[in-house]
């Protein structure tokens, strides 16, 4: 998917994603009184080894102006096992070369300017530890042109809360024309409408969430749209992207438990640890943006030292940009599991886990079962409400407040 680079990250009490060059880093969960804690910033006991290998991917995560011809993928500590690099959206294939003593991976041919890429990454050390890394980019455009990355791709499908959203990689001054010159429709006929946070980033969402089953269709037209002095656009294309079952998951923070309602009947209930008194998880609805079979994540990205750093998170689903993941946790105390009965995390939401991202658990049951756009819903925590820009969470503003966000 085309993901934006938007809002800033939560400097504590979340759980945070780190590129290491583009490698993702991130975490939560965990048991506050068991030897490991939590992704969100807890401590790893000694059967969760690290990986020595350090995977560093040229083009960062969310950047908008990589290079098209010296993006690549290295190790240092360890051996590429396997590097995929892909077209977002379309998933197809850039063929590259790994050297002879698997330290470089770099694609063949040059990238095309303005498109966007998806890479990950996978090495093992010399005790066969494996660490990943992942990264979603766009190449670069020229410097008197601007370009919206934009999600959801095209021929996608989605969950019914995934919003169309553009983020600009030059600042728009002229809002009303480039908002104008992009048109959000869907089959269903619901109403939709653009709200501008700040000058880069315009979502576009319904009042209420999409209907399940229905087409929406986005239309580009900015092709030579002066969207600030001097500045024009350059992309002129239709995208298309379907909306698939409905699955809304609301996670109480007082009983430590999510349910997962698909199409207005509940699916399962599922026992989770969110955060910690010290570090609470947000609430409001927050709808998925990323998956991760398994990510690396490490607690400097949101200050609070080098309490964690662990390679193979698995089955991490992100939910804000600051930092705030589902995801699976397999460092918990197995003599006393906090899943279904306290908050341990740093922030996160935390299920029951295995290492290696094998097995039958709960967590890789929630990730098989759930898209990119599948809503969240936290409740009961004792934090604040996630901000709207935080990730791709606009549902959390009234329709009102929405639509005054509006510049046509």
């Amino acid at each position: 998917m085309t993901t934006p680079d938007i809002a800033a990250r939560r400097a504590l009490g979340a759980c945070a994603a780190l590129m290491v060059g583009a490698l993702a880093l991130t975490a939560c969960g965990g048991n506050a009184s068991a030897k490991s804690d939590d992704s969100k910033g807890g401590q790893q006991d000694s059967a969760a080894r690290t990986s020595t290998a350090k995977i560093v991917i040229s083009a960062k995560d969310g950047s908008t102006g990589a290079s098209i011809n010296t993006t690549g993928v290295q190790v240092s500590g360890g051996r590429l096992t396997d590097v995929k690099m892909t077209v977002a959206g379309s998933g197809q294939a850039v063929d590259g070369t790994l050297s002879a003593d698997g330290g470089t991976w770099k694609p063949e041919e040059q990238l095309e300017r303005g498109t966007k890429y998806e890479i990950s990454a996978t090495a093992k050390d010399s005790k066969g530890l494996t660490a990943a890394a992942n990264s979603i980019f766009t190449t670069v455009n020229s410097s008197n042109s601007y370009i919206g990355t934009y999600t959801p791709d095209n021929g996608t499908t989605v969950g019914v809360g995934m919003p169309v959203s553009f983020d600009f990689d030059k600042v728009i001054t002229d809002r009303k024309a480039v908002q104008s010159h992009i048109t959000v429709t869907s089959s269903s006929g619901q109403q939709v409408v653009g709200h501008w946070f700040g000058s880069q980033r315009l979502d576009f969402r319904p009042q209420d969430y999409w209907k399940a089953g229905s087409e929406v269709t986005m239309k580009i037209d900015l092709d030579g749209v002066e969207g600030a002095n001097g500045v024009y656009g350059v992309q002129k294309k239709t995208v298309t992207f379907t909306v698939g079952r409905s699955q809304v998951s609301t996670v109480d923070a007082n009983t430590q438990t999510m349910t997962v309602v698909r199409d207005g009947k509940v699916l399962k209930t599922v026992p989770v640890s969110t955060g910690s008194p010290e570090h609470t998880t947000y609430n409001g609805q927050m709808v998925i943006s990323e998956k991760f079979v398994q990510t690396r994540m490490n607690s400097q990205t949101v200050g609070l030292g080098g309490e964690y750093d662990i390679p193979d998170v698995p089955h991490a689903m992100r939910l804000t940009t600051s930092g705030t993941f589902i995801h699976g946790n397999y460092w918990y105390n197995r003599g006393n599991p906090p899943f279904g009965r306290e908050g341990t995390s740093h922030g996160c939401v935390g299920l029951a886990d295995v290492q290696g991202a094998q097995g039958d658990t709960m967590a890789k049951w929630f990730y098989d079962n759930s898209l990119v756009g599948d809503v969240v819903i936290v409740k009961n925590s004792p934090d604040k409400t996630v901000q709207p820009d935080n990730g791709l969470n606009g549902w959390n503003l009234s329709w009102s407040d929405w639509t005054a966000g509006s510049s046509v």
